[in-house]
Parts: structure tokens; sequence; C-alpha cells
């Protein structure tokens, strides 16, 4: 802080709300830094405050760490004193576990027509439910042909029940359109829903 300011009780300083900050890898660093001075933060996250360029470089160089912009904009720049070298390799993990551990979301589609007989629908019904237990979003085409294109109910009636019907493992994400000669409607798992890869039925579900 400079002299004669005065932090108010429970304020957070400039400083600390920088560090709190996400520091990207491409930070400048050292002698990158081309600035007067600098408002300085400590290895372990204490408030040195405010120091020319040159002592914070010094500091720097005692304690065997590294110099890094961790707010550019702020004026003067916020800096950290840490070992660069170190943060980069463990930002680099975090982001392969990251990637490990990311759920790929795929889009499955199911076909229909407006007119479905009983047993096919229950054999489409089964393959959507199988899709959404599996954590897959699934898109589902309603498929008319010649004057059926001019009973655009059906679609919609056709989409309304098979919501309904797996209503318990999924949500309408995307609500019924019309594309041309087909209607169609997405449909994804709900939130929080554990995944759970299952062989296709052999009969109805």
């Amino acid at each position: 802080m400079r002299p004669g300011s005065v932090l108010r009780c429970g304020e957070v300083t400039p400083a600390r709300r920088a560090t709190e900050e996400h520091i990207s890898t491409e930070s400048r660093i050292n002698d990158r830094i081309r600035v007067p001075e600098v408002r300085l933060v400590g290895a372990e996250g204490e408030q040195i405050g405010i120091v020319a360029i040159g002592e914070a470089m010094r500091m720097a160089q005692e304690a065997d760490l590294d110099l890094v912009e961790v707010a550019p904009t702020a004026r003067p720049p916020v800096c950290k004193l840490m070992d660069f070298g170190k943060f980069k390799y463990e930002s680099d993990q975090k982001r392969r576990e990251a990637r490990k551990n990311q759920v790929q979301t795929v889009i499955k589609e199911m076909k229909l027509r407006p007119k479905i007989d009983p047993h096919d629908y229950e054999t489409k019904k089964g393959h959507v439910v199988r899709f959404l237990r599996a954590g897959d979003k699934v898109k589902i085409t309603i498929m008319f042909r010649g004057r059926e294109q001019s009973r655009p109910e059906l679609g919609i009636r056709l989409l309304q029940r098979l919501s309904a019907d797996v209503a318990d493992l999924g949500y309408v994400e995307a609500q019924p359109k019309q594309d041309g000669r087909n209607m169609t409607m997405v449909m994804a798992p709900h939130k929080g829903s554990k995944p759970q890869r299952l062989p296709e039925p052999a009969g109805h579900v």
C-alpha cells in the first residue's frame, strides 16, 4: 500500500485480489517486465507493497525465484515471487488430468416415422433409453413422406410422447422444430447422472 492509504476492515487489497486470479503460463517474467515499479506479492502470498522494478528483481534473485507479472493491467502492475518453471509444470499436469477426466458428449440419432407401429416404437424407445443411460445426447428425427408433411402435429405428438416416456432419464434440450420434410428434437441426459454403458437390449425396454 502507498504511504498514507487506509485499508478498511474486511477489504481485499488489489495485490491479493490479483494473485487469486488465474496466472497464465504466458505471463511476462523477470527482465521481460518493463515498468518502473510494481506492487509485489511474496512467495507465500504476503503483501510486500510497491517497490521499484530493480528492487523486485533483486529480491527474486536472492530468493532464487522468478518475478512473474500476474496483473498487467493494474496500476502499478502486480507481480509475484514464485518458481515459474514449477508453476508451468503443475499447470500442464492439471490440464492433462482435466482432459483425461473430461466426459466426451456424443450425439446419437434416432429416426422415426410419424405413423410408427407399437412394436417399432418400443424398439426405438429402447435405443433412446440406452443412449441416455450411457450419457449421450439423442437427436430424434421424425421423417415425413408425401401428405404427412401437412400434418406436423403427428410429429409433435410423437416427440412429446417419447420425451414423456423417458423423462426419468433425460430432458428436452432442443424443442421440436420443422426442418424441410423432417422434424427434429434433441434430448440430453439429466445433469449429474452417471453414465452406464449397457449392451443393446434384445427385447423391449
